[in-house]
C-alpha cells in the first residue's frame, strides 16, 4: 500500500494538520508503551488531525557546548512506535529518521525493515546533528539511497528559518532537497515569524525563477509554560526573540501568553506567504512531558488549524468573486 499522505497533501486548496509526539523512553515494557499511547489518543479523541508525527530522537550534545537543560535519554523504538499509533488511530504517522549513525548497508536494511516490519510509509530525514565528526551517511547520500530503493517511501525533509536568518541559504537547501526526493518539508518549532517569512518569500521567489512547483511546507508550533521549557528550545536552536521571551516568561499565564504569540506568528505568516501559492501545513508538538503543557498543544492545535482553514476558505471565496 503507498502513502495515503501523499495524495491528501499534493492537493495546495486544503491545509495538512499534524499532532507531534516523542516515543517513550527505552527500556520501558510494551504494555505501558500502549498504556502511553493510549493515553496520547484519549487526548486526541474529536480532534480532527490528518496524522502524526513521531521524532527520531538523538544525543546532540556535540552541536553545542550548552548543557542541555533536560538529560538526553534513549526512546523506544521510533518506527515500533509509530505502528501502534497508526494502529490505535488509523491514521498515516510520519517517523522521523537520523541517518547520520548507519552506513549504506545499514540504512537500506532499516528501510526494508520499516516498511515490512512497522509498515511506514511516511519518512522524514535527518542528517548529522552538527558538522564535528564524519557521518557514516551523508545525508545527500541517504536521500540518493532511499530513491534508489524498491519501496515507494512518502518522503520530507527538515527546514530551519534560524539558518536561513545566518547564512541566506536554506531556500537552496530546499530546492537541493526536491531534487534529491523530498516532497515535502516541516520546519523546525517557529517562534521568530520574520525569519521563517524571510525563508519562505525567498524560496517562493526562486521556485518561479526556475519554474518549480513549491512543495508542502509544515510549520511547527508548540506552547512553552516555563522559563526551562524556554531554555530547552533555545537549546534546541528555536530562535525567540528577547521582546517575545519576556513577553510569556512575565505573563501571570505563560502557557496562555505563548498561544497567543504563535497564533500571532501563524497569522503574519499567513498574510506575507497565502499571495505566494505556497502550500502549507501545520505540526503541533509539546517538547516536554509536562501534562500542562501536552494539554496546551491540544488546545494550540484547534486554534491554529481553526485559523488556518479561515485562512484557505476566504482565498477561496477571493478567488470565486474574481472568477465571476
Amino acid at each position: 500500500m503507498d502513502s495515503v499522505l501523499r495524495a491528501k497533501s499534493e492537493d495546495a486548496k486544503f491545509g495538512v494538520y499534524f499532532i507531534g509526539t516523542t516515543p517513550p523512553r527505552e527500556g520501558m515494557p510494551l504494555e505501558k508503551v500502549e498504556d502511553i499511547a493510549d493515553k496520547l489518543v484519549a487526548r486526541l479523541d474529536k480532534v480532527d488531525f490528518d496524522g502524526l508525527i513521531v521524532y527520531d530522537i538523538q544525543d546532540e550534545s556535540s552541536r553545542t557546548d550548552e548543557t542541555r537543560p533536560f538529560p538526553f535519554k534513549k526512546t523506544f523504538e521510533p518506527c515500533h512506535y509509530s505502528q501502534i499509533l497508526n494502529g490505535k488511530t488509523n491514521k498515516p504517522v510520519i517517523t522521523y529518521k537520523s541517518v547520520a549513525a548507519k552506513n549504506s548497508d545499514e540504512f537500506n536494511q532499516w528501510l526494508d525493515n520499516s516498511w515490512q516490519l512497522y509498515g511506514v510509509r511516511d519518512i522524514v530525514l535527518v542528517g548529522s546533528p552538527s558538522s564535528k565528526g564524519v557521518p557514516k551517511l551523508a545525508l545527500q547520500d541517504a536521500y540518493k539511497a532511499q530513491l534508489e530503493h524498491r519501496h515507494n517511501y512518502y518522503v520530507g525533509g527538515v527546514t530551519i528559518a534560524e539558518r536561513h536568518a545566518k547564512k541566506g541559504d536554506e531556500h537552496l537547501r530546499l530546492l537541493e532537497k526536491d531534487k534529491q526526493g523530498c516532497e515535502y518539508f516541516i520546519s523546525q518549532a517557529v517562534y521568530d515569524a520574520p525569519a521563517t517569512i524571510d525563508m519562505l518569500v525567498s524560496y517562493a521567489r526562486e521556485c518561479r525563477a526556475q519554474g518549480i512547483r513549491p512543495k508542502r511546507m509544515v510549520l511547527t508550533f508548540t506552547p512553552c509554560g516555563s522559563e526551562k521549557t524556554m531554555d530547552f528550545m533555545k537549546w534546541l536552536g528555536i530562535s525567540i526573540p528577547e521582546s517575545t521571551r519576556w513577553r510569556i516568561l512575565e505573563s501571570n499565564n505563560p502557557l496562555a501568553e505563548s498561544i497567543k504569540v504563535c497564533r500571532s506568528n501563524l497569522n503574519q505568516i499567513i498574510e506575507a506567504v497565502m499571495p505566494l501559492n505556497i502550500p502549507l501545513g501545520l505540526n503541533i508538538e509539546s517538547l516536554t512531558n509536562r501534562k500542562e503543557e501536552i494539554d496546551a498543544a491540544i488546545r494550540l492545535y484547534k486554534l491554529l488549524k481553526a485559523t488556518y482553514d479561515m485562512a484557505l476558505a476566504e482565498r477561496e471565496l477571493r478567488n470565486i468573486e474574481l472568477e465571476s
